[in-house]
């Protein structure tokens, strides 16, 4: 059995790739957290996982937790670490390549000063484009995953919320542009496809995406699933920057790079779907987590 390391294992992305691949019976899972004892670690160590204590920002601790591992998994948080994230993926690069790992699978991010010719800037695609970037001048066997928009950013950043005249609405500076999306614990599923097929995949860029929808497309299966009438509002970028919540001007900005500049992602829709046939479309994955928008509804 080949040891898979998966850092960020009690976070999203790395939580959804370590369950999928503990699913697995070719694959052991050690699973990279700087608190052992919290509650998401331990409910991964009872599904099997071995749980080892590593910090991101000390590069001799990464090195040691990846001695006898096959593979790693590495994710770093952004809006964790901001400024300090780039530091930390650079050091997991480093570790990777000083471990001799045979297959690093690493989530980062395009650059949208690159796809804007420098008109744009979101700081953080940037960081996560430069760390692809510096781990693409390495050795290491590698396999880049850049994940779409998640579906639970409407159960977190963008909600439905109530309008003046009693329907529900969400916005952001996307346009009519198609918003590429997916539910984050089916990225651990094109993971785990991934990892099982290295020959195929090492050397590879995988865009994971479920769906690739106009944004109205996304309020309009809401009405369907939810009962309630819910609408997009396409808010300009100036307008959603002056929001003056901690990342307000980076997802604005964000958005309108995906508006001018991401125009469609079909080609990675049915890749991953290829790779993932179980994967969710958004009216599944909302009829399944029906019960999670019921607070935003209470009158």
């Amino acid at each position: 059995m080949k040891t898979i390391l998966v850092t960020g294992a009690t976070g999203a992305q790395g939580g959804s790739v370590a369950r999928h691949l503990l699913q697995q019976e070719n694959f052991k899972v050690r699973c990279l957290t700087r608190n052992p004892e919290s509650d998401a670690a331990l409910a991964l160590e009872s599904k099997g996982a071995e749980i080892i204590k590593a910090d991101l920002s000390d590069k001799e601790t990464l090195i040691a937790a990846m001695q006898g591992c096959y593979g790693v998994f590495g994710v770093t948080n952004f809006w964790e670490h901001f400024g300090g994230e780039l530091q930390q993926g650079l050091n997991l690069v480093d570790a990777v390549e000083a471990a001799n790992i045979d297959h690093f699978v690493f989530s980062t991010l395009p650059s949208a000063e690159q796809l804007s010719n420098g008109t744009l800037s979101v700081p953080h695609f940037e960081t996560k484009a430069a760390m692809e970037n510096y781990s693409r001048s390495k050795d290491t066997p590698t396999t880049y995953v850049h994940a779409a928009f998640y579906f639970e950013n409407f159960l977190s950043f963008f909600p439905p919320m109530k309008q003046e005249d009693g329907t529900y609405g969400f916005g952001f500076p996307q346009g009519n542009t198609p918003l590429a999306a997916l539910s984050i614990e089916d990225l651990g599923g094109i993971v785990n496809t991934i990892f099982s097929d290295p020959s195929k995949y090492i050397g590879k860029l995988i865009g994971a995406v479920a769906e690739d929808l106009e944004p109205v497309k996304y309020a309009e299966i809401m009405t369907k699933v939810l009962g309630k009438t819910i609408q997009y509002k396409d808010i300009p970028r100036e307008v959603f920057a002056s929001f003056g919540f901690p990342g307000a001007e980076d997802l604005a900005t964000q958005f309108t790079c995906n508006r001018l500049h991401i125009l469609e992602r079909k080609a990675d829709r049915k890749s991953s779907h290829e790779m993932y046939p179980e994967i969710k479309g958004f009216e599944q994955w909302l009829t399944e987590n029906k019960e999670k928008f019921a607070p935003f509804f209470l009158e």
